[in-house]
């Protein structure tokens, strides 16, 4: 299936890559190491929505002065994670499951919160319970992060085709919608 999605969004993935490129120069792609299936740590692609780094990090607020005018619609629309199709066809991904978090945050939250590492039990995805539950965005508290991981054990424990197929289908509708995303 991921395959297929990147020869149908070919066009547009040219076409982002490009405007990326014509905006701010520099890279076309962000990438960084996310904790996968058995913590094992792999590159994830995103298309850079950011200014090139200037040794700035932590998560993005809104509002965030290094968010590019085209970043900014890229991550409100989720356009910046369509490079994750590789990652798909890479095998370090799945369509859906837990969102894969940045290693340094693995390694907080599992300090934190006790049910943490069962995340890493399947799979990272591009989109997940928890993305369809409105629990994507800035992390403001560990509660919110207690919340995401949740929702990830429901996913776990009670994934099936069916469940991945109603996230899928919820996912795009729910973009539309969301307004956590900056």
């Amino acid at each position: 299936m991921a395959s297929s999605l990147i020869l149908l969004l070919a066009p547009a993935l040219l076409l982002i890559g490009t405007a990326i490129f014509l905006e701010s120069g520099g890279p076309i792609f962000f990438r960084q190491s996310r904790g996968g299936l058995g913590g094992r740590l792999f590159t994830i692609l995103k298309f850079r929505t950011m200014l090139p780094a200037d040794g700035q990090g932590g998560w993005t607020q809104r509002g965030d002065a290094r968010v590019t005018r085209l970043g900014g619609f890229l991550r409100r629309t989720s356009l910046d994670e369509l490079p994750q199709l590789f990652n798909v066809v890479m095998g370090d991904m799945s369509l859906v499951g837990p969102r894969p978090h940045a290693a340094e945050m693995d390694t907080e939250y599992a300090a934190l919160i006790l049910e943490y590492p069962e995340r890493l039990r399947v799979r990272p995805g591009i989109t997940g319970l928890a993305q369809v539950s409105d629990l994507r965005g800035t992390v403001g508290h560990v509660d919110d992060m207690r919340q995401r991981v949740a929702a990830d054990a429901r996913y776990i424990e009670s994934w099936s085709l069916g469940l991945d197929l109603f996230i899928l289908a919820r996912t795009i509708p729910h973009l539309v919608a969301a307004g956590n995303a900056f």
